[in-house]
């Protein structure tokens, strides 16, 4: 093995590293996340693997056989027809053409269908397009076929929705307001939820993801919260899969609680059990990327927190290895060095129950 590795920076930036310092980063790396998290490290055994793992030389390495695991997407088949600069290749296919050519010539193990704007405020509109696109493409795929979106509470403020602008409210100092109106924002966002998922389960949806949630904030996480409990109150048989935006839920609000727990501030671990107490299936993990630190610190530190995420909870975690998150790098099309050394750590090491 070379003295020398070769990685990349969190905006994905090549980069030779001595052993010595992808040591140092892991242990960083995973140490900032067990201080955060106000637990424990990785041992030395699993940062020595972590290690082996990065100082792989192949370009693409793979888990072991049989340790593979489901990988399911939020709009992969978007990339077959979405632009460049949407990570997408521009392809002149059709969304059935797309979901048949990933289910079919890519083998996916889950297929997915989502508006191209890929949040429930603007799908509500065009709700009966949607279901009957949903429908006719279901009636011809084989692997389970999810609709999804990202709740995107900042649609509901003005200029863009009806509700004040927090942001604009806040800087003024009218704190008291920002909260009245992202609780309004709150609930509209839940009734949007509950009426895209009940009309999709009407005609046969096979499973809904909540994507991102949390973006605009905790009053956007309890939104999608609460949107989960009432679709299964509906659809106790529904399949929901609810996926945070970052490794904490950010206080814009500061004091809406759940479950009697305040929700800013709620770590991949106490997030999986507010989704699990919601009656979400699938708790999808998001740890963002520093940009300035090296992948090694970044995948240290996503699977410290993966692996307390999956002590904490009993549903399935799969961990989002998307742009930016869980030790990818920030670009829009991934390098796939970090991307399968990522895969590996993260199911190896973190116990992902999928991707």
């Amino acid at each position: 093995m070379s003295k020398k590795i070769l990685t990349r920076m969190g905006d994905g930036e090549r980069l030779w590293m001595d052993a010595e310092e992808v040591m140092d980063d892991i242990q960083d790396g995973s140490e900032d996340a067990a201080r955060r998290l106000g637990g424990k490290p990785l041992s030395q055994e699993e940062q020595e693997k972590l290690f082996e793992i990065l100082a792989e030389p192949s370009r693409i390495v793979s888990v072991n056989p049989g340790e593979e695991v489901i990988v399911s997407d939020d709009g992969c088949t978007m990339s077959f027809y979405s632009g460049q600069d949407g990570g997408g290749t521009g392809t002149p296919l059709s969304r059935q053409q797309a979901v048949l050519t990933y289910e079919r010539a890519c083998g996916a193990d889950t297929t997915s269908m989502g508006h191209s704007d890929y949040s429930y405020k603007p799908v509500k509109s065009i709700i009966n397009f949607e279901a009957n696109d949903y429908y006719n493409i279901s009636q011809v795929t084989t692997a389970p076929f999810f609709y999804g979106a990202q709740p995107n509470m900042g649609l509901y403020f003005q200029p863009d929705g009806p509700c004040p602008n927090a942001a604009e409210l806040m800087p003024l100092g009218k704190i008291d307001e920002a909260r009245a109106s992202q609780e309004e924002a709150c609930e509209y966002l839940t009734d949007d939820l509950e009426f895209v998922g009940s009309r999709l389960a009407d005609i046969g949806l096979e499973g809904l993801n909540f994507d991102t949630s949390g973006s605009a904030g905790d009053a956007d996480f309890l939104a999608a919260l609460k949107g989960v409990e009432r679709l299964k109150a509906k659809y106790p048989d529904l399949p929901i899969l609810m996926g945070g935006a970052g490794e904490f839920v950010l206080g814009m609000h500061g004091k809406i609680t759940y479950n009697g727990r305040q929700v800013a501030g709620m770590y991949t671990p106490d997030q999986a059990k507010a989704v699990e107490k919601a009656g979400a299936d699938i708790f999808g993990m998001a740890v963002n990327t520093v940009t300035t630190e090296s992948v090694p610190w970044n995948l240290a530190r996503a699977v410290t927190f993966l692996k307390a995420t999956t002590e904490a909870t009993n549903l399935p975690v799969h961990a989002n290895v998307g742009m930016g998150v869980c030790g990818v790098p920030m670009m829009e099309q991934p390098p796939i060095d970090c991307v399968t050394r990522v895969s590996k750590s993260l199911v190896q090491l973190g116990k992902a129950d999928g991707l």
